[in-house]
C-alpha cells in the first residue's frame, strides 16, 4: 500500500490507538511486525498513519495484543482501509487541512459537544455571518479561498440536518450572541437561524449568561467528538495556528469534566431560546 503524505486526523487517531494497544502489553514494534508477518518498519508506519491496514490484519493485531474489547475492535475495523472519501475531499489542497479533519471527525461522530465563547457555532453559521468572519482575517484571505471556506462551512451542516442528525449539545456564551458580526441585519438573521436550529430534536443549545460567575475554559473554542467506542473520542480546540487535537484518556476525561462544569452554569434549553430571542429583538 502506498504511503500517505499527509495522514488525516482520523488516520493518525487509528494508528495512535493501535500503538496504545501494543504498548499496553509491553510489546516492541519489531516483535509485533514479526508476529504479524510483515516488514519491521510496517508497524511504525501504521501507527503514524502513513500506511493503512486491512480489517483482517487489524483483527490479527488485536489478537496479538490480547485485546478483548470487541466494541473498540469493531470501531477500529470501520476505520481500516484507505482514506475515507467524503464530501470534504473536494476541498483538499484548497483550504487548510485541519478544516477537513474537523469535517471528517464530525461525519464519523456519534455525538458532539461544543463550547464557544466568542463565536456562533460553525455548524449553525449563516453564509453572511461566515463571510463576515472570514473577511476579518489579517492579512486578508484571497477571495477564492474565502468562498471555498464558506462553502465548506455550510456543507458541514449536514451532520446536524441529516436523517438522523448527530446528537449535539452546544454551549455558547452570551458574548457570541451579542457581537454584531457583519452588522445588525446579518447578526439578527444569524440569531433567527440559530433559534430555528435549536428546535431540532437532536440539538440542545445552552447559553452561558453574563451573570455566570466564571467557568472552565473561558475564552476557548472546543469540540468534543464522541466515537463508536469511547477509546476513540477526540477533542478539537481552536488555536491561533489552527486546530489542535487531543485524544489521551486523561485529556478526554478532563475535557468531559470541564464541559460538565460549564453546562452547570449555563441556562437550560428553554431559557436559552428566550435569551437568544431577547437579544435578537434588540437588534
Amino acid at each position: 500500500m502506498a504511503p500517505r503524505h499527509t495522514p488525516s486526523v482520523n488516520q493518525r487517531r487509528f494508528g495512535t490507538e493501535l500503538r496504545r494497544l501494543r504498548e499496553a502489553v509491553g510489546m516492541s514494534a519489531p516483535v509485533a511486525a514479526e508476529r504479524l508477518g510483515v516488514d519491521r518498519t510496517m508497524i511504525s508506519n501504521i501507527e503514524s498513519g502513513r500506511f493503512g491496514i486491512s480489517e483482517e490484519r487489524l483483527r490479527r493485531l488485536a489478537s496479538i495484543y490480547e485485546c478483548d474489547d470487541f466494541e473498540l475492535i469493531n470501531a477500529l475495523a470501520t476505520m481500516t482501509g484507505g482514506r475515507s472519501k467524503g464530501w470534504w475531499d473536494e476541498y483538499r489542497g484548497k483550504i487548510p487541512p485541519d478544516f477537513l479533519d474537523v469535517a471528517e471527525l464530525e461525519h464519523h461522530a456519534t455525538a458532539l459537544r461544543t463550547l464557544q465563547t466568542a463565536h456562533i457555532p460553525g455548524l449553525f453559521q449563516t453564509e453572511d455571518h461566515a463571510r463576515a468572519l472570514f473577511d476579518l482575517f489579517v492579512p486578508a484571505l484571497p477571495r477564492l479561498e474565502v468562498e471555498l471556506r464558506i462553502a465548506h462551512r455550510l456543507a458541514r451542516h449536514v451532520v446536524i440536518a441529516g436523517d438522523p442528525g448527530v446528537p449535539y449539545v452546544g454551549l455558547v456564551h452570551e458574548t457570541a450572541l451579542r457581537m454584531r458580526t457583519g452588522g445588525s441585519r446579518v447578526a439578527k438573521a444569524q440569531l433567527d437561524h440559530l433559534l430555528e436550529e435549536s428546535e431540532r430534536p437532536n440539538v440542545s443549545l445552552h447559553v452561558i449568561p453574563f451573570t455566570a460567575e466564571g467557568f472552565p475554559m473561558a475564552g476557548d473554542t472546543m469540540m468534543y467528538v464522541a466515537a463508536a467506542s469511547p477509546h476513540l473520542d477526540t477533542v478539537e480546540v481552536d488555536s491561533p495556528i489552527g486546530a489542535v487535537f487531543f485524544d489521551s484518556p486523561t485529556q478526554l476525561a478532563n475535557f468531559r469534566r470541564r464541559l460538565d462544569l460549564v453546562e452547570q452554569v449555563a441556562l437550560n434549553s428553554s431559557e436559552s431560546r428566550d435569551r437568544i430571542l431577547e437579544i435578537a429583538r434588540d437588534l
